[in-house]
């Protein structure tokens, strides 16, 4: 195992997590030209990119708690977005979902836990939406959250705020942020690092941003205006525009399909709003003289279609819910100058799953042992230890780099080439990726490709079942994409 050098104050580095909302990993200026985003351009080129990252599924909240956790979905128990009735309310009398229902009813480790106890001040800012909101989830000690998992950024839902305290205010009253979401999130992230500049110098920290950008709604003047202007005069030529998909439900996403530069001026301007956040948070840890000892991560929780394979959305955007590559796919940066390498671009295969690990090699901290844990660390890969490219197991020897994927009773396994989906009711999908890289050709009726249909189906089946439990399983599940009340198990 590769130990990254000691940071010129010998102790760990800090951990600037940034985490977008709905952003598609074609949705970074390197592969949209007409994209505004000078600062990820800037990260791109000072650190390295996973060209191929995925997420564990195409749909926010088991998305996050996969991300946080490194289990999938089927070891976790959230398997869709939580519905608004299942988040906390001041007052309430049912709290469905705990904050800290995956550390004590699972029993996962999460990245903050990890770090909080290696001596990291933790903080998060945002959309959290992997359970209530109204209290820190465990790790984190400086809290500031929206209530839900979207929604209007003027007039945003969010806890009120003990500026006193860093945390919500006991017990938590919900309130509503007058300024743009985007701008309020900056904001508290750099109160954080205020915090921790004037309390506790000499620990490092974590700051897990988490934007609602660039999730819709992109209309009705929810973004500002000098974002907007930015795309008056492009009509998104790198953004294909196909026919609807068959699977694309009549009626979904009705504004954006009816006006699609409107559309996607909106998607853009969120992307670019937070842009000009990252660099107001690059430029304060820079003045500070701390950010060469910052890791900083970026990527986004799922991934997005805004018209591409022929439908908008992710993966319940269709009927039956898909897997393919515009809703899986996510981008990814990684920036510690001196450790990883600039201007870098990787194009194995990562997963979501791997950042727990990732980030405890790469500070020094150590994850809770964790036989459900489905991530490995990618390190090596970013140190540029692992030269001759392949993944390893515990007896060194290469293995394949293989990606899962699952929603409810919907599951997928990725290789390099082959890409399968199993559903437990609804069609079953096998595409050759090296020959078919857009999944327009099902393969699965195909009388040539049985046996390695059959192949793909039993080294599916092993790895979930290596990778789940029976309590709280999706593929029993009945996620439909229309939302959770609740975790199973």
């Amino acid at each position: 195992m590769s130990t990254p050098s000691p940071t010129p104050a010998h102790r760990p580095p800090n951990v600037l997590l940034l985490v977008t909302d709905d952003q598609g990993a074609w949705a970074l200026g390197s592969k949209m030209p007409e994209l505004h985003t000078p600062t990820l351009d800037r990260l791109q080129q000072e650190g390295t990119t996973l060209e191929r990252f995925f997420c564990a599924s195409p749909v926010c909240s088991p998305a996050r708690a996969s991300l946080t956790t490194g289990r999938m979905p089927s070891a976790h128990g959230v398997h869709d977005w939580l519905r608004p009735e299942a988040l906390a309310r001041a007052g309430a009398t049912e709290r469905p979902i705990d904050p800290d229902f995956l550390d004590r009813a699972v029993g996962a480790d999460s990245i903050a836990q990890m770090l909080s106890r290696h001596g990291y001040r933790c903080g998060m800012v945002g959309k959290w939406h992997i359970g209530s909101s109204d209290t820190p989830a465990p790790g984190f000690d400086y809290w500031w959250a929206h209530q839900l998992g979207g929604g209007p950024y003027y007039g945003a839902p969010v806890w009120e705020h003990d500026a006193a305290s860093g945390r919500p205010t006991v017990p938590a009253e919900p309130t509503t942020e007058p300024e743009h979401l985007t701008d309020a999130i900056t904001r508290q992230s750099l109160d954080f690092l205020d915090r921790v500049h004037a309390e506790a110098a000499q620990a490092p920290f974590f700051l897990q941003v988490n934007w609602t950008a660039p999730h819709d709604p992109w209309l009705d003047g929810n973004h500002p205006r000098e974002l907007l202007a930015l795309y008056d005069e492009t009509d998104f030529p790198s953004v294909p525009a196909p026919a609807p998909h068959p699977w694309f439900p009549a009626g979904s996403f009705p504004r954006a399909v009816a006006d699609r530069h409107g559309a996607l001026a909106g998607y853009c301007a969120a992307v670019s709003g937070v842009d000009r956040s990252i660099a107001a948070l690059l430029e304060d840890l820079e003045r500070r003289g701390v950010l060469e000892d910052t890791i900083v991560v970026f990527t986004s929780d799922n991934g997005f279609s805004c018209g591409h394979h022929g439908y908008w959305g992710k993966g319940n955007g269709t009927t039956p819910l898909n897997f393919w590559e515009p809703s899986i796919t996510v981008p990814f940066i990684v920036r510690w100058p001196g450790r990883i390498p600039a201007g870098a671009v990787d194009e194995r295969p990562a997963s979501a799953v791997d950042l727990l690990d990732t980030l405890g090699e790469l500070t020094g901290a150590t994850p809770r042992e964790d036989p459900l844990r489905a991530g490995r660390s990618l390190a090596p890969r970013l140190l540029g230890d692992d030269e001759d490219g392949a993944a390893r197991d515990e007896d060194d020897e290469a293995m394949p780099i293989v990606i899962h994927d699952e929603y409810g009773a919907h599951r997928m396994l990725r290789t390099e080439r082959w890409k399968l989906v199993l559903r437990r009711d609804g069609p079953t999908e096998l595409y050759d990726l090296g020959e078919d890289p857009l999944e327009e050709h099902d393969l699965s009726a195909s009388a040539p490709h049985r046996a390695r249909l059959r192949e793909l189906t039993a080294e599916l089946e092993e790895w979930f079942a290596r990778h789940e439990t029976a309590a709280l399983s999706g593929w029993s599940s009945d996620v439909d994409g229309s939302g959770q009340m609740a975790p199973r198990g």
